[in-house]
């Protein structure tokens, strides 16, 4: 279970630090991607359940993370996350994007399991991100 969880967050930071130069870009992306797939699944409101409950556990560490309404349109869902991380340094930036990532997909994981998690994560954000954590840590 350890080596599953190392490897799930090495994939995420690789995925946040694709582009060190634009992390708040590259983070929205990756949130919009997921929403996309998830919401297929689990709905709008098991979608925002979840984004709240992480963004609560994560704003523990990065306290300015902000606990908003569910925006009532999909243009403006992650604009307030974008707000919260575009006033922040590139380095608390990213460490806070990979935590709050990391948070709501080890809750995922835990309410659907890993294979269909990394099924999903594979979806949202292609091979290339599973490839990554594959020559990272070998089976």
């Amino acid at each position: 279970m350890a080596t599953i969880d190392a490897q799930r967050h090495l994939m995420i930071t690789s995925a946040v630090m694709q582009r060190p130069d634009a992390p708040v870009d590259v983070t929205i992306h990756l949130w919009e991607r997921l929403a996309a797939e998830l919401i297929q699944i689990i709905g709008e409101g098991g979608f925002q359940s979840l984004y709240t409950r992480s963004l609560h556990l994560a704003g523990k560490t990065y306290p300015w993370l902000a606990v908003n309404q569910p925006p009532q349109n999909t243009e403006s869902r992650f604009s307030s996350l974008r707000m919260d991380l575009e006033g922040q340094q590139a380095k608390t930036c990213c460490e806070a994007s990979i935590a709050l990532l990391a948070t709501f997909i080890d809750i995922l994981s835990l309410l659907i399991g890993e294979q269909l998690t990394t099924g999903i994560l594979r979806s949202a954000w292609g091979d290339d991100a599973m490839k990554t954590v594959a020559k990272e840590f070998p089976q």
